[in-house]
This record gives structure tokens, sequence and C-alpha cells, in this order.
């Protein structure tokens, strides 16, 4: 550790700019990982909160718009409520919509269909509970966005109005837009662009976007039998997430991206401890000439490795944690995580390490008396 530590002290510029570069990395990577948290909780915050394990779309539609695309008979319910493992199994409508206040206030909409005296129909904590086939509940962020309890959302597409009856707790968004809780008839009729006044044909009430389905405690529920009986075809609640629009092409670009950085990361450290092993090429032959082993040298080189790894990541997590703070008040999509934060910086320390190790084994391994100029 001597001649590690004595190198971390005298070759302070060197080593500062080495760490310097390992703690930009740092702050791009919580950075990234904010903006991915925050991505797929503006996409599928509100399925999240849907007290269900999994969801039952119509047989043979694409799994990646589901949602959008999914037209399943309503007396499939009655069939899932039937199956072992069951607790309960209420019809599920999702439709998106455009929509504006009285008080002029634009909003986007995902409309969520559900019964009221069902599971699925969530608690308001500011105004009342729904009730009616008026009312609509929407999320606290709508309420930030200027809607208040009473006022009347008009939709733009048939010119039904809702009266905002409460906000729920937290961000309920779906597809990057608010989610609004509607009851199942009236999402039914809008869904079908029935006009207030017109009579809705009666097929209107028959469909719905799919069945979801709750297990009971410590069940687990046979989803092929049940999509055999009620001819659906069913998805866990994290697999629907991909059937929100949007949310796997930005996952897997975000995922992809920081895949990246871990590599550029490892070969950034690697390339760096290659140079600086290749000059103290000479001071590692002497320590091989007075005895010391291949895995002492590469420990010691390795502890030099960590010791600035651990000191730039510090620094750049805190400088990425102080960036993303003060980015999550603004409108962009972005939550810090410090459960993911913690995992991505293990792993961008692991992958510093190997690239040292690498690096430092390949020259551990020189003769001493060649190192040192013995043949000539």
């Amino acid at each position: 550790m001597f001649l590690a530590l004595r190198e971390l002290t005298f070759a302070r510029g060197r080593f500062a700019l080495m760490g310097g570069v390992v703690a930009l990395i740092a702050i791009l990577m919580v950075l990234l990982s904010g903006l991915s948290v925050g991505l797929v909780n503006d996409g599928v915050s509100g399925l999240k909160k849907v007290a269900v394990t999994s969801f039952a779309f119509q047989e043979g539609v694409s799994t990646d718009a589901a949602f959008s695309r999914s037209v399943v008979d309503i007396k499939a319910a009655d069939t899932w409520r039937g199956q072992p493992g069951v607790e309960d199994a209420s019809p599920f409508g999702n439709t998106l919509a455009n929509a504006r206040t009285d008080q002029n206030v634009d909003i986007d909409l995902a409309l969520f269909g559900v019964e009221p005296d069902s599971p699925l129909a969530p608690q308001a904590v500011n105004g009342a509970r729904l009730d009616g086939p008026d009312t609509v509940l929407l999320s606290q962020t709508a309420e930030e966005e200027g809607v208040a309890v009473g006022d009347t959302i008009t939709l733009a597409q048939v010119g039904t109005e809702l009266r905002v009856a409460g906000f729920l707790d937290g961000q309920h968004t779906f597809g990057h837009v608010e989610i609004g809780y509607v009851s199942l008839p009236t999402w039914q009729e809008i869904r079908a662009g029935v006009r207030p006044g017109e009579q809705a044909p009666d097929h209107v009430y028959d469909e719905v976007t799919a069945i979801a389905v709750r297990a009971a405690p410590g069940a687990e529920v046979d989803l092929a039998a049940g999509d055999a009986a009620a001819g659906t075809a069913s998805v866990t609640l994290e697999e629907s997430f991909g059937a929100s629009p949007g949310y796997t092409a930005e996952t897997s670009t975000l995922d992809l991206i920081q895949t990246f950085l871990y590599g550029i990361s490892a070969l950034v450290v690697g390339a760096f401890f290659t140079v600086v092993t290749i000059q103290r090429r000479q001071e590692i032959a002497v320590l091989r000439a007075m005895g010391a082993s291949t895995a002492r040298l590469l420990l010691d080189s390795l502890a030099q490795s960590l010791i600035l790894l651990l000191v730039s990541a510090a620094v750049g997590v805190g400088v990425g944690v102080a960036a993303g703070a003060a980015i999550a008040g603004s409108p962009m999509p972005f939550a810090l995580d410090f459960g993911s934060i913690a995992i991505a910086t293990a792993v961008l320390i692991l992958l510093g390490m190997i690239g040292a190790g690498v690096a430092v084994l390949r020259i551990t391994r020189v003769d001493p008396l060649t190192a040192l100029g013995g043949n000539r």
C-alpha cells in the first residue's frame, strides 16, 4: 500500500484528472437513472396503483397496444370470478381523451372506467368518492396544473361534461397523461362516441377494455386456464406496462444508454490505469525483485483504484443528486430513486475495478530483470 498511497499523494494532478472523469460519469449515471425512473412513473404510475395482479385482454390482441385495441365482453368477468385463487375480477376500461375545464385549463386524460363499488375504484384524499355518471377523480398532479374540485371538464370528442369530485393521492398517469377515473357506463358511452342526450346502443354496455383480476392473498391464479375458460389473453400487471404508449421504446433506449455508459467507464478507467501502471513499470519490477508476489502487487494497485473510484464516485453522486433534486421540480419527468442510484454506483465501481485489474495484471507478469534493463 505504501507505493499506491505515495503515488496518490505526489501525483495529485494526474489522479485528480482521472477522478474528475469518473465523477462526471457518475453524475451522468445519476441523471440517467433519475430520468429513467421519472419516465417509468410518468408512463405507468397509475397502472402500478391499480389493485390487480393481472389483466385479461381480448384474445389475439397485440400486447404492445392492448389497452387501446382490446375489446372484451363484460360477461368474461363472471367467468374469471369463478376461477380458483381469484379474489375479484372487475370490468376495466381505458381510453385517451382531450378535455378543457370551465376555467379554460386544457388537460389530456387517460380515462379509466371502473364500477364505483368495485375494488378498482380509488379513494379520494381531497373531495368526494367516485359517485354518479357525471363525476371524475383526478390525480393531485392535475390539481397542481390548476384544476379544482367542483370544476366541470368538457371532453372535446363528444362534449360530455364531467364534474371533478376529488383528487387522488400522488401521481396517477398513463402514457404521460393524467388519469381520470369515471364510472364504467360513462366510460362506455364516451368510448362509443355517444353525445349527451343520445341513446346508446345496448351492445355499448357489453364491451370493456379488459377484465382486471386480483388474486387472493397467497394464491396463484392459473392464467392459462382462466383464459381458456373466458376466451381472453392474460398478462401480469408488470407485463401490462409494455402496453402503455412509448413505455417499451423509452425504457429500452435508456437501458441501452446506461449499458454503454458502464462499458465506457470500464474502458476509461482501464485505459488510465494501463498508462499509470506502465509508468510504474520499474517500481513494480523492483518490488518483484524484492520478492513481492503477483497477488500482493495486484492487491496494492487495486486498493489504489478502489480509493480513487470511491472518492470520485461519491463526489459525482453527490453532485448528481443535488442537480437531480433541482430538476425534480421541473416539468421534466425526473425522479430520484436511491435504490437504483446505489446499484448503478456499485456497478460503476465494480466495472472500474475490473478495468483496473486487467490493466495491472498484464504489467505484474513482466520479468523483473527485463523491466530493470538487465538484458542490455
